[in-house]
């Protein structure tokens, strides 16, 4: 998390505003992005890349690909443009200005929030009660928590952390290395578009979301309200 008075807006239209970017480059709006996708933008917004960066890598990529003779194949995944991301993250690292302080209000009602951390604590299986109970507790004080939706974000980030250690205890060894396989499957076409950094930590994103989406447990960050 960072200082930005923009913090809300920017963090909570990041996926969003990717998603549909990337789909306009590629000029098909039905387009579904895969679940290495999701774990990419996941592993920039949580890096620290703005969200412009990303836009901006997104049209060098396709305009680089636009501009080949030859052109073997479409531009199936966003992985296809993480190199010119993180060049365009580095061009704006350098020349970036001082933001004037703004007020910004929160993207979602209160009432939404509330519901969003009962649906999530009522989602959970039994072996995840005090889980469950801490996110009824947030429920229950939403108004206090509804002003600082960053410090709300921090808490979910800690719990939804136990929630995946819990989940990864009880995969078995094949089921984790399966998951690992299929990662290494899909990377390997832009392993070269990649920092050591950037690979780690989208590695990380992709099995976290593979283990939860295999256990059936809900997502507990903000951002999942979109």
């Amino acid at each position: 998390m960072s200082d930005n008075p923009d913090w809300v807006a920017n963090y909570f239209n990041y996926f969003t505003e990717v998603e549909e970017h990337f789909q306009r480059a590629r000029g098909t709006s039905l387009f579904l992005l895969s679940p290495l996708d999701w774990a990419l933008i996941e592993s920039w917004k949580n890096s620290g890349v703005p969200l412009e960066a990303v836009l901006r890598g997104i049209d060098a990529a396709f305009e680089k690909w636009r501009g080949r003779k030859v052109k073997t194949q479409m531009v199936n995944s966003l992985a296809f443009c993480a190199q010119a991301v993180l060049t365009e993250a580095q061009v704006m690292a350098g020349t970036a200005q001082p933001r004037s302080r703004k007020e910004t209000a929160p993207p979602f009602a209160l009432e939404e929030l509330r519901g969003y951390l009962q649906f999530n604590a009522a989602a959970l299986p039994p072996e995840y009660r005090e889980i469950a109970a801490a996110l009824e507790r947030l429920a229950a004080e939403v108004e206090q928590h509804y002003e600082d939706l960053e410090s709300l974000e921090q808490r979910l980030t800690v719990l939804e952390e136990k929630m995946i250690a819990t989940a990864r205890a009880g995969r078995t060894e094949e089921q984790l290395l399966q998951a690992r396989q299929d990662l290494d499957r899909q990377l390997r076409p832009y392993r070269g578009k990649m920092t050591a950094d950037q690979l780690a930590m989208l590695e990380k994103q992709y099995l976290e979301r593979n283990l939860l989406e295999k256990a059936g447990l809900p997502r507990l960050s903000l951002f999942y309200m979109r």
